[in-house]
């Protein structure tokens, strides 16, 4: 990512100052690093919000000053109409932050630079195609970033869930609410993880050296982001439930405690199957394991709570299924086969 960022920056200030004849120019280098700052995957929408933000910067900028002259209050005025216009044409933040910062370039410069207006507007374009070419021939390696990004989703999952076990195992109601508390901050690794995703398939779409990358693991992170963040909010439930069971004091069959723990290597599993390129056979065995530790618990005395925590590792495990590369109604068969044949207790 560094050195993409250096060469599209030199390459970027080499273009804008050859082409434009900008003797020190600056917009083309930020535009090209900007550009790559954004996450990989955003960076065609982000070249279009560039230059869409940039475009109605000049236009809203140009035309208030030529009616109002410049001043503290006219850039007040300037930066509150150029927002308000961005809003009404586009919600994401990067076209009204575009927008802004332009408009007040214009209405700060525009009297003491000429031209500054076609300038900027040549600069969003050059730095926006420079950063998109340096992205096509250099190309970062996709699989790297998505593991990078899978990584610490995956790792909050298994550490909460083992915790989930262990707490059951100790009635250690205090320790149940940390991992709940825990699993329900991962918003933010989910977000990069489906961004990484997504970036993965935008870098192996338009870069002929990513091509090789479409295919095998990397469709297994794709299908992954999806049916991991289901697991994700499956296991919240059961860990929510897991509080109660302690806190009502019902039965905890060793079955279901060995189920969660099940559970937790499962997903540790799927994440060593993907980093070393191999099928994931291994972690829907455990997987189904798993669920057949549920099926036993099942047949114990259990109270309601205890009920929906063995629910919940059903419908885990068949979201890593999912995420295993099986289809929806095979993981959910085998799963159902797993567990026993007994009703679904949810």
């Amino acid at each position: 990512m560094a050195l993409q960022a250096g060469i599209a920056a030199i390459a970027a200030w080499l273009l804008s100052h050859e082409l434009t004849g900008n003797p020190n120019p600056v917009f083309a280098p930020l535009a090209a690093v900007g550009t790559l700052a954004v996450s990989v995957g955003q960076r065609v929408r982000r070249i279009v919000e560039l230059v869409v933000g940039v475009a109605l910067g000049v236009l809203v900028g140009s035309a208030l000053l030529s009616v109002i002259g410049t001043g503290p209050w006219q850039l007040g005025l300037v930066v509150v109409l150029s927002i308000l216009t961005a809003f009404a044409l586009s919600s994401r933040a990067a076209v009204v932050i575009q927008t802004a910062s332009t408009a007040v370039l214009i209405t700060t410069l525009g009297q003491q630079t000429t031209n500054v207006e076609l300038t900027r507007f040549v600069d969003a374009l050059l730095g926006g195609a420079v950063a998109l070419a340096t992205a096509i021939l250099l190309p970062v390696n996709p699989l790297r970033v998505v593991r990078r990004a899978a990584g610490p989703a995956l790792r909050t999952l298994v550490e909460q869930l083992t915790e989930t076990a262990e707490a059951l195992c100790e009635r250690d109601i205090e320790r149940a609410i940390l991992a709940r508390t825990r699993l329900r901050g991962n918003q933010e690794e989910l977000r990069v993880l489906r961004e990484a995703v997504a970036g993965a398939r935008e870098v192996t779409r338009l870069s002929p050296l990513s091509w090789r990358y479409r295919h095998g693991v990397l469709s297994h992170y794709a299908r992954t982001a999806e049916p991991l963040e289901r697991a994700m909010g499956s296991s919240g439930t059961l860990i929510r439930r897991a509080v109660t069971v302690i806190e009502d004091k019902e039965p905890v069959p060793a079955a279901m405690i060995d189920a969660v723990r099940g559970l937790a290597e499962a997903v540790r599993t799927l994440h060593d199957e993907f980093a070393a390129r191999s099928e994931p056979h291994e972690a829907q065995a455990k997987a189904l394991q798993a669920v057949h530790r549920a099926g036993a618990a099942y047949k114990n005395d259990i109270g309601f709570s205890g009920t929906v925590v063995l629910a919940q590792i059903r419908t885990t495990a068949s979201d890593l299924l999912v995420a295993s590369g099986l289809s929806q109604a095979d993981a959910n068969e085998r799963v159902r086969c797993a567990f026993g044949g007994l009703p679904d207790p949810s």
